[in-house]
C-alpha cells in the first residue's frame, strides 16, 4: 500500500485521485493531517487532492511538477538516485569564493546538464562554492525563480529533479559545493496553499501581498512546511547550504523566531548528516544579530549578504550617486565598510529618510560572515536596462573593483560572467502564464523607471522572450582580448587570497584602512600585506607604513615599490608584501 498524507485542517472531507481513482481520505493522528492508504502506487504515480469537492490541486509538498505548477503532482523516489559523492563532506563558509548563477541563462542550454559543461571553468577559476538561483517549480519557462509556487518541486524545464542531482553530484566531483537560494518571505502568484490552510496572515503585509504565516493560528504547521522544505533540499539533494530571500520581510513576532528555529534544526541536520551545512541570508536591516550565535543572543545563521559593501565599491568606482547610492562614494564610506562592514550602523539614511542599523562588533564577528561582491542578480537584474558594471567602466577600473572585493576580510561572491567582463545584460524576464499578471508586471516595471527619468521604449518588457535570450552568457567572450585579461586577474586574484592567510583572516578588528578623499587613494593594511588603490586621475606614491618587500599582484605594469611607498599609475591596483 501507499500512503498520502496532507495538511488541510479546515476541510470537512478529503480525497485523493491516484491510479485512475478517488480515495476517500480519513484525519491522521496529528491535527488537522488526512490520510489514505491506497494500491501500490509504484514511483512517477500522478495524483492530485480534492477539498470539500472541489477541483484537483497539486500537493502542497508536491515533490515534482512535470506538467507545471497548476498540473497535478507527481511521486518521486529520492532514493532511487545513484549518488557518487559518498566522501563528500561539504565546505565552511570561512575561506570560500562563491559564484552567484542563474541556471537558465548561465549557458545557452539552461539546464542542470548543459551547466555542468562549464563547472571545470568554475573549478579553475578557484571558486569553493556555487550558489543557484531559486529552482523551485515557478509558472512559464522561464523567470528570475523568486515566484515559485511549488516549493518542494524542481522547475521542470531545468530539468527537474534528477536533473538537480546530477548536477550537485557533478558539483562535488570536482570539490564545489552548492548552496540554494530558497524563499520563504512570499510565495509566488498562482500558488493553492491557502486552500489548505493558513499559510498566510492578514496580520502583515510585505511587499509581495499578504505575509507568510510564521506566528498566527496555524503558523506551527507552516514554520515546520518551511523547515522541512530546507531539510528536503539538503538531505535529499545533498544541497550544502541555502540562502535565504529577504528575510527583512519574515514577519515574525514570537519569542522564538523563525530564523533562530531554523539555524537550530539545520545544526542538527548538519551533525546527523556528518557534513558541513550553510546558512546566509539576504538582509536589509543592517543587524549583526542575524549573524550572531544563538549563545550570544542571536539567531545564528553563518553568513548575510553585505549591500553597504558593495554600494561604496560601486560608488567609489561609477560615481553613480542616485536612489539608494546617495549616502556612498567617498573612500571614506569605502574605508568604514573595510572595517566596521555597515556604513549604516545606526547613521541617517537619506533614502530610508531615517537612521539605519546597528554596529558590528568587531572584536567578536568575524569577517567571513558577511559576503563581499561588486556585482549580484539584484544590483544588476534590477536596474532599469540590466546592465552590467562592465558596460560602463575601463578595463583597469574593473581590475581595481575586483582587486577590492577579493582582497576584502569578507566572503567575496561573483556573479556570473563578471569574471571575464560579460558584454551581455540580465535583465529583468518573466514568462509569466496569466495574461494579466503579466501586462501588469511590464507596466509595473515601465512605470517604476519612469519616475526616474527613464524612456518607457528603453525598458525591456519583461514578457518579451528575447529579453531573457540576451540575458544569456556568450562563453565564447572569454577568449577575446579584454576579456581574457581579465579572466586571468581573477585568477590570479582568487589564487592569491589561497596563498596568504591574511586575506582569509576573518579579524575584523586587524583591518586597517588609510586613504586620501582628495588624492583618492587607499592603502589597506592586513598583516604583512598592504593593498592599495589608486583611483586617482594620474601617478600617485602610497604609503606602505614600513618598508615594501615584494609586489604580489599588480593591475598595472607601472606599479612600482619604493623605500616604504608604492608608486601607483591612475586607476590601479596592487598587493604589497612588506
Amino acid at each position: 500500500m501507499t500512503a498520502f498524507r496532507v495538511w488541510a485542517p479546515a476541510a470537512g472531507r478529503v480525497e485523493v485521485q491516484a491510479l485512475g481513482d478517488w480515495y476517500p481520505m480519513g484525519p491522521a493522528a496529528a491535527p488537522g493531517w488526512w490520510e489514505a492508504d491506497v494500491g501500490h502506487a509504484p514511483d512517477g504515480t500522478d495524483y492530485a487532492f480534492r477539498l470539500d469537492g472541489g477541483p484537483p490541486l497539486p500537493d502542497p509538498r508536491s515533490p515534482r511538477q512535470p506538467f507545471g505548477p497548476q498540473g497535478v503532482s507527481r511521486s518521486y523516489d529520492h532514493s532511487a538516485f545513484a549518488w557518487a559523492d559518498r566522501g563528500w563532506r561539504g565546505t565552511p563558509l570561512h575561506g570560500s569564493v562563491i559564484y552567484e548563477l542563474h541556471l537558465g541563462t548561465f549557458t545557452p542550454g539552461g539546464t542542470f546538464d548543459a551547466a555542468i559543461e562549464r563547472l571545470d571553468h568554475l573549478r579553475d577559476l578557484g571558486v569553493t562554492m556555487v550558489e543557484l538561483m531559486p529552482v523551485a517549480a515557478f509558472p512559464g519557462r522561464h523567470g528570475w525563480g523568486y515566484d515559485g509556487t511549488n516549493l518542494w518541486a524542481v522547475h521542470e524545464p531545468y530539468g527537474g529533479p534528477d536533473g538537480l542531482k546530477r548536477f550537485v553530484d557533478a558539483c562535488h566531483a570536482r570539490r564545489l559545493a552548492v548552496l540554494l537560494d530558497v524563499v520563504y518571505n512570499h510565495v509566488g502568484i498562482g500558488n493553492h496553499l491557502a486552500e489548505f490552510g493558513p499559510y498566510f496572515t492578514d496580520a502583515h503585509v510585505t511587499p509581495w501581498g499578504p505575509a507568510v504565516n510564521l506566528d498566527q493560528p496555524g503558523s506551527d504547521e507552516v514554520r515546520d512546511f518551511l523547515i522541512g522544505n530546507a531539510r528536503m533540499w539538503l538531505r535529499d539533494y545533498h544541497i550544502d547550504g541555502l540562502r535565504l530571500d529577504a528575510v527583512h520581510a519574515l514577519e515574525d513576532h514570537r519569542a522564538l523566531h523563525f530564523l533562530e528555529q531554523l539555524a537550530d534544526e539545520m545544526q542538527a541536520l548538519a551533525a546527523q548528516l556528518d557534513r558541513e551545512l550553510v546558512l546566509i541570508a539576504e538582509s536589509d536591516g543592517n543587524d549583526p544579530r542575524v549573524v550572531t550565535s544563538r549563545e550570544a543572543g542571536g539567531y545564528g545563521l553563518d553568513g548575510q549578504w553585505s549591500d553597504d559593501f558593495h554600494h561604496t565599491v560601486h560608488t567609489a568606482l561609477t560615481g553613480e550617486r542616485q536612489g539608494y547610492y546617495g549616502d556612498f562614494g567617498s573612500l571614506a564610506a569605502l574605508a568604514k565598510t573595510l572595517t566596521k562592514v555597515f556604513f549604516h550602523d545606526g547613521s541617517w539614511s537619506s533614502f530610508r529618510g531615517r537612521s539605519h542599523g546597528r554596529p558590528v562588533d568587531v572584536l567578536r564577528t568575524p569577517g567571513h560572515r558577511f559576503l563581499g561582491y561588486l556585482q549580484d542578480h539584484d544590483q544588476v537584474g534590477n536596474r532599469a536596462t540590466g546592465d552590467r558594471i562592465s558596460a560602463h567602466l575601463p578595463p583597469d577600473l574593473l581590475k581595481v573593483g575586483a582587486g577590492l572585493v577579493l582582497t576584502a576580510p569578507f566572503t567575496p561572491m561573483l556573479f556570473m560572467g563578471e569574471e571575464w567582463a560579460a558584454g551581455t545584460p540580465w535583465q529583468y524576464f518573466t514568462d509569466h502564464t496569466d495574461p494579466g499578471l503579466a501586462k501588469a508586471v511590464a507596466d509595473g516595471r515601465r512605470a517604476e523607471f519612469a519616475a526616474f527619468g527613464w524612456d518607457a521604449t528603453e525598458i525591456p518588457d519583461p514578457q518579451d522572450e528575447a529579453t531573457f535570450l540576451r540575458s544569456k552568457l556568450d562563453w565564447s567572450e572569454r577568449d577575446h582580448a579584454g576579456h581574457r585579461e581579465l579572466l586571468a586577474w581573477y585568477r590570479e586574484l582568487i589564487a592569491l587570497r589561497r596563498r596568504w592567510p591574511e586575506l582569509t583572516d576573518p579579524r575584523l578588528d586587524r583591518v586597517h584602512v588609510d586613504f586620501d578623499e582628495d588624492g583618492r587613494w587607499l592603502v589597506v593594511t592586513r598583516g604583512r600585506l598592504r593593498i592599495a588603490a589608486n583611483l586617482g586621475p594620474g601617478d600617485a606614491a602610497l604609503p606602505l607604513g614600513q618598508p615594501g618587500a615584494e609586489l604580489l599582484a599588480a593591475s598595472s605594469a607601472g606599479a612600482a615599490i619604493g623605500s616604504d611607498t608604492v608608486t601607483m599609475p591612475a586607476t590601479a591596483f596592487a598587493v604589497v608584501r612588506t
